[in-house]
């Protein structure tokens, strides 16, 4: 199904009930951060995390059971049916409407809120790590291979996609969870509306100036511009986007 820098993803069938699944195959020798289980049991970090958020939160890519190879490890998630990752969903339609995009939008600000309440972030938000069930509209946020646990202090290791690194990063190489977040979320949302990656490399983040289509509304150019505020204190918290009028009144499925 795929291949990235962490393993490779495999499509599957779990024998006990005839349920599609999605088989994450990890190479041994790619791990390099380990965290503990709540049985004690030492573990890849990506299945620590995992197991912290798949609560039966509905938004959140669900781990099933993984095991231990003498070479790799395997993850076996749950893979809806009839899914496709937001990535394509938006190449498909060139954009979103903006009616559409609020309501996925909100969706993946309720399972980034269900991983910061789980202590988890997730570090690598982008469209090609959002699934959506095409039957049911419902999204789920994949892939925490570049996840870490939350602290209240500054991070000066970057993991994820270097071209949704904040400025902050950029400048100071440092960079705190919440504001880092709120400054992906700024591009994903972008990314939906105008179907295009506002910033390319890491030094466009600098210089580049926001423009938008004239089709959009001043409200959504608004959320766009607060979350991707050059400076950190100025992003909006996840309750200040709940609250913000655009994100009123979304129907979820």
């Amino acid at each position: 199904m795929g291949r990235g820098s962490f393993g490779s993803i495999f499509s599957g069938t779990r024998l006990t009930n005839g349920v599609p699944v999605a088989i994450k195959c990890v190479p041994r020798d790619r791990i390099h951060r380990w965290g503990e289980l709540p049985n004690g049991a030492r573990a890849p970090l990506e299945i620590v995390l995992l197991d912290k958020v798949s609560t039966g939160f509905c938004g959140m890519i669900q781990l099933l059971e993984w095991f231990e190879l003498p070479s790799c490890f395997l993850l076996v998630l749950e893979h809806p049916e009839r899914c496709q990752d937001l990535f394509h969903f938006i190449m498909a339609r060139g954009f979103l409407p903006e009616e559409e995009a609020r309501g996925l939008f909100r969706q993946v600000l309720e399972a980034v809120q269900h991983c910061s309440s789980c202590g988890v972030l997730h570090r690598d938000i982008k469209p090609g790590n959002i699934l959506i069930d095409l039957a049911t509209g419902q999204v789920k946020l994949i892939d925490f291979g570049c996840g870490t646990f939350v602290q209240d202090t500054v991070y000066t290791q970057f993991a994820g996609t270097p071209s949704y690194s904040p400025p902050e990063w950029t400048h100071l190489k440092c960079y705190h969870s919440k504001a880092a977040a709120i400054w992906s979320l700024g591009i994903l949302l972008y990314q939906m509306v105008c179907g295009k990656h506002l910033f390319r490399r890491g030094q466009d983040i600098i210089w580049s100036q926001l423009k938008f289509p004239q089709r959009l509304s001043q409200e959504c150019q608004d959320v766009i511009s607060w979350c991707l505020s050059m400076h950190s204190l100025d992003r909006p918290s996840l309750e200040d986007l709940f609250y913000d009028p655009w994100l009123q009144d979304v129907h979820l499925p």
